[in-house]
């Protein structure tokens, strides 16, 4: 099936672009794989489910890639992901244009499905439940100097507002092997960053080693030579143990940046979430983190506007993040998911109050982001350059996760090109992005 071509668009979450990721490497062989889906005899639309709005542009994706069936090349259209896995058959009755739908655990059967597609010309619908991990051969779309590595599958925290344990299933941690393996093998295609990912990382290796073994995994990955930077995201507070803690601050290859989705700080509202840390444990690790790491960047996101939400837990919300000036955040409005638990509250808060409490925290976390970053200028730091456009050269240091936070714009030099790392005096300070220049040991 060669002589086919197939375009893939990803939604959502980075542990869904890595599904996307084995998909295409399950594909590569026997079909041609191309970026522009207006070229595409088969377009997969891999789709996200997390909240409303990434269902809706979900939806919106499938129906805009739907139109390729009239207007261009495109005769198979596939969907897939989250948001199949959860609503198969709602979805292949909404849009009838759609000839196969897969679900989160059937990536491996896209190649026998479009097969039979053009045998039978009848709709598939595949979505299956399965203990298996998506693993395989990857096709890295993220360019050469970072790749993410999901160590594990599913989850076990059950939080009242999250549907993933309903999509995903439960905890499912790679072996250290099979992951070493993975990254070695990514090293060797020129990557210099791993970015660790998975719904909850904290928790690796519960289920197959019977204890949580996350800091021994970073160390074993630390040892690839050709490996730079190793990056941590969502590392839940209540499991950051002190060992996790001494692996950042000692190990030079792991990233001074921690992701701790931390969603609230009322206990009120973090018992209503089913969240298992209280406000006084998630001070009392961000506290040891700064204390231990000193120049630690800590991102976190926040959920405002879930049910039962009072003014008072809004302002210690706000307070929280006056006191604590994280580097980096975000903040989500509560969307009910069905079949959650939160779905079932009373006291539900208007979009109205969600939007305007949102625009406060972030506009608080404006003026933050830019106090901070006004203190780092006159700093060094080492930068990889990722891109470039007419005047400067675009970065991040080790601070800086890819799509997420800020960049670093860097004037450009002769002698300088892009993929290598640099360091870089800082000089000027925008509120989420720095400006600085090449810096010279011997320049005083």
């Amino acid at each position: 099936m060669a002589k086919y071509k197939v375009g893939i668009v990803s939604l959502g979450c980075d542990k869904n672009r890595v599904d996307t990721e084995i998909l295409l490497g399950s594909l590569k062989n026997k079909f041609e794989i191309i970026s522009d889906p207006k070229e595409a005899h088969i377009i997969v639309v891999n789709t996200c489910g997390f909240i409303e709005s990434s269902k809706q542009e979900s939806i919106n994706t499938i129906l805009e890639m739907a139109e390729y069936k009239k207007n261009y090349k495109c005769e198979v259209l596939i969907a897939t992901g989250c948001l199949t896995q959860r609503y198969s058959k709602e979805i292949a009755e909404l849009i009838p244009e759609i000839d196969i739908v897969l679900g989160v655990n059937n990536y491996k059967d896209v190649e026998d499905c479009i097969r039979d597609f053009y045998e039978n010309k009848q709709k598939i619908i595949l979505c299956s439940n399965s203990n298996e991990i998506n693993e395989g051969e990857r096709v890295i779309s993220t360019g050469n100097n970072y790749a993410y590595l999901r160590i594990g599958e599913g989850c076990n925290n059950n939080c009242t507002y999250c549907a993933i344990p309903k999509i995903r299933g439960s905890y499912r941690s790679r072996s250290i092997e099979h992951i070493v393996e993975e990254a070695s093998s990514i090293a060797k295609m020129g990557v210099k960053e791993l970015i660790i990912v998975a719904q909850d990382t904290t928790m690796y290796g519960i289920d197959l080693y019977k204890k949580k073994v996350l800091p021994d995994l970073l160390n074993r990955l630390s040892q690839i030579d050709d490996i730079e930077w190793i990056r941590l995201l969502y590392c839940y507070p209540e499991e950051i143990t002190d060992e996790l803690i001494e692996v950042i601050a000692s190990n030079k290859k792991i990233c001074k940046y921690i992701d701790i989705p931390i969603q609230h700080i009322s206990n009120n509202i973090l018992k209503k979430m089913g969240r298992r840390g209280t406000k006084e444990q998630i001070v009392e690790v961000i506290n040891k983190l700064k204390k231990k790491v000193p120049e630690i960047t800590i991102r976190t996101t926040f959920i405002v506007g879930f049910p039962g939400e009072t003014e008072e837990d809004f302002n210690e919300l706000k307070e929280f993040t006056e006191n604590i000036k994280f580097d980096n955040l975000g903040v989500f409005r509560y969307s009910a998911e069905e079949g959650t638990a939160a779905e079932r509250l009373n006291n539900k808060i208007s979009d109205e109050i969600k939007i305007q409490r949102q625009n406060e925290i972030m506009k608080l976390q404006q003026q933050i982001s830019y106090n901070n970053n006004k203190g780092k200028i006159g700093m060094v730091y080492n930068t990889l350059l990722e891109d470039e456009n007419e005047e400067y050269y675009i970065g991040r240091s080790q601070h800086m996760a890819p799509d997420v936070d800020g960049i670093i714009y860097v004037s450009k030099v002769k002698g300088i090109n892009k993929g290598e790392f640099v360091k870089i005096k800082i000089r000027e300070a925008l509120e989420y992005d720095l400006i600085g220049d090449v810096y010279y040991e011997s320049s005083k």
